[in-house]
């Protein structure tokens, strides 16, 4: 346990969990998406969808969609700030099963055309953990910088990108391996020592059998 788990983030609150976390979802998903948010559909589960109004998660995660920080003194205004900028939303109910009490779902398009469906969670403390982009189950909290690489499930594709890293000097602080059924896709997270130079996102694209890649940024 650090400081951090005691106290707890600096923040406008009134909740770490429910607005704190939930604007770090919104913020870590605008980071994904790589491009500023056109629309966004936000599917609230379990207690964010039961007490969230009351804590401001809708407004704590649009305005973490739109790139403020957790002590922003305009997260009680986001609404407004989300029709000054043109940015679409709307809230929906969902139920997603046996997850996490505070998760939501984020379908998103970006304003040059990307499209996201993210799924994250707030545990506690402002802390959260993103759980699946575009279908595919993943696990990291945005602590590090991430690559999230979605290929085919061929032999040879973790060591052809893991050498391609370390021919860049990139240092692998973790890695996680995922996939949804055998010959499918698979995903790989990678959290990184240090921010990815620019160049290396499009030459990862490049090779073979890499079918799309997501880095999230602390810049």
């Amino acid at each position: 346990m650090n400081l951090f788990d005691i106290i707890g983030p600096v923040m406008v609150g009134p909740s770490s969990s429910h607005t704190a976390g939930a604007v770090r979802i919104g913020n870590i998903a605008r980071k994904l998406m790589g491009e500023e948010i056109a629309k966004a559909k936000i599917y609230f589960h379990g207690s964010f969808q039961l007490t969230g109004k009351g804590h401001g998660t809708d407004k704590a995660l649009l305005a973490g969609l739109m790139g403020m920080p957790v002590d922003d003194s305009r997260i009680p205004r986001s609404y407004a700030e989300a029709d000054i900028r043109g940015m679409a939303y709307a809230f929906f109910p969902i139920d997603l099963g046996d997850v996490h009490p505070n998760t939501v779902k984020l379908v998103l398009d970006g304003v040059k055309g990307k499209h996201r469906e993210i799924v994250g969670c707030s545990v506690g403390g402002g802390r959260i953990e993103i759980t699946e982009i575009d279908g595919l189950g993943v696990s990291f909290g945005g602590d590090y910088p991430t690559l999230v690489i979605r290929n085919q499930d061929i032999p040879g594709q973790v060591q052809q990108v893991t050498t391609f890293l370390a021919e860049e000097n990139i240092n692998i602080g973790t890695m996680q391996l995922y996939r949804a059924a055998r010959g499918a896709d698979a995903v790989m997270v990678i959290e990184c020592d240090k921010e990815i130079p620019e160049d290396v996102i499009p030459a990862l694209e490049g090779l073979k059998g890499i079918v799309r890649v997501t880095y999230l940024s602390l810049k």
